[in-house]
This record gives structure tokens, C-alpha cells and sequence, in this order.
């Protein structure tokens, strides 16, 4: 029988983990498209997030993630939501994306693993470290990928085509992201 990891040769582990980092891929080029403008404006009469605060928050989250799972990581630095501008939110993401991509990549692909647990909160129940914990780490960046597309364009800064269009460019991201054929 074949290692479950396996599928028709697929290491399964391997594409959730680059999965994840296509994710993050997305994250960037959002960044790269959202007109600066957008980045501290909030809708008139609404209480609520800006992207600056939204984006910060994905990346502080992550460190938590990482600092809950996989203590053994050196984490990196915190965003302040108040003060960050769009390129540090860009260099912060793209570093606890990686971050995030070395604990799933151990966590999944090494059998001697330290990273056998997710936490994703403190008061949370722990999960055991797999495709479930990929899931629902995607999941959160996703959300809030949209929370900010939707923002942006009531904000009267729509993000360009290219970044709507090339999040859905998987393929393209994949490739960018370094990987070998999509099977």
C-alpha cells in the first residue's frame, strides 16, 4: 500500500505546504496593486479595520501561530497597525509567510518532526499539525484578502485587474513561487 502522503506519485504534504505559499503569493501581489491611497482610508460613518490594520493582523497572527506551534522558530518582528506603511506590511508578510511555510513543510514532510500540535489561539483546542491546519491557515489569509478587495474598491480604489485576475492565476503563482509542474 502506498504512504498515505502519496497519491499517483503527488507528495501530498509537499503541495499543501506549496500551497501555502501560493497563498502568500497572493497576498503580494495585492500589496504590489493596492493603490496606496487606500491603505489608511476608512468608509465615511463606518467603524472598522483599514487594510493597513487588516493586513497587520494577518501577519500578527501568523507570529502567533508560529509562536504557538512551533516555538522553536525565531519569529519576526511585529507589525503595529498604527504606524506600519505598505511596504513594511509587504516585507513583514513575506517574511512570516516563509515562516509559516518552513512549519508546515515540517510539521507535514519531516517524520522527526518537533511540530506534531497547531495552535491557533491561546484558548483554542490544539490540532493535530496537517492538511486540517493548512486549510484553515489559507482560510484566514483569504478572508481576509477579500475584506480588503471589498474595502479598496467602496473605498473608490478598486485593485487592478491584473491582481482580481492573477490571484486566480494559480499556475503563474506557482511557477513564480519557484515550483516544478503542477501534476
Amino acid at each position: 500500500m502506498a504512504d498515505k502522503r502519496t497519491r499517483a506519485g503527488v507528495d501530498v504534504g509537499k503541495v499543501l505546504a506549496e500551497s501555502y505559499a501560493v497563498n502568500e503569493q497572493m497576498n503580494q501581489l495585492v500589496l504590489e496593486h493596492l493603490d496606496p491611497a487606500a491603505w489608511r482610508a476608512n468608509l465615511p460613518g463606518i467603524k472598522g479595520r483599514d487594510i493597513a490594520s487588516i493586513f497587520s493582523h494577518v501577519h500578527n497572527m501568523r507570529r502567533k501561530w508560529l509562536r504557538l506551534t512551533a516555538p522553536h522558530f525565531k519569529l519576526p518582528a511585529a507589525l503595529d497597525r498604527t504606524k506600519c506603511t505598505q511596504k513594511q506590511a509587504q516585507a513583514a508578510l513575506a517574511e512570516s509567510g516563509a515562516k509559516c511555510f518552513e512549519m508546515i513543510t515540517e510539521a507535514i514532510c519531516n517524520p522527526h518532526t518537533r511540530v506534531k500540535k497547531f495552535q491557533r489561539d491561546g484558548w483554542a483546542r490544539q490540532w493535530p499539525a496537517g492538511a486540517a491546519m493548512v486549510a484553515y491557515m489559507i482560510t484566514h489569509d483569504a478572508h481576509h484578502r477579500g475584506q480588503v478587495s471589498l474595502l479598496a474598491h467602496q473605498l473608490g480604489f478598486p485593485l487592478a485587474a491584473k491582481a482580481g485576475v492573477g490571484m486566480w492565476g494559480w499556475e503563474k503563482l506557482w511557477k513564480e513561487c519557484g515550483f516544478g509542474k503542477l501534476k
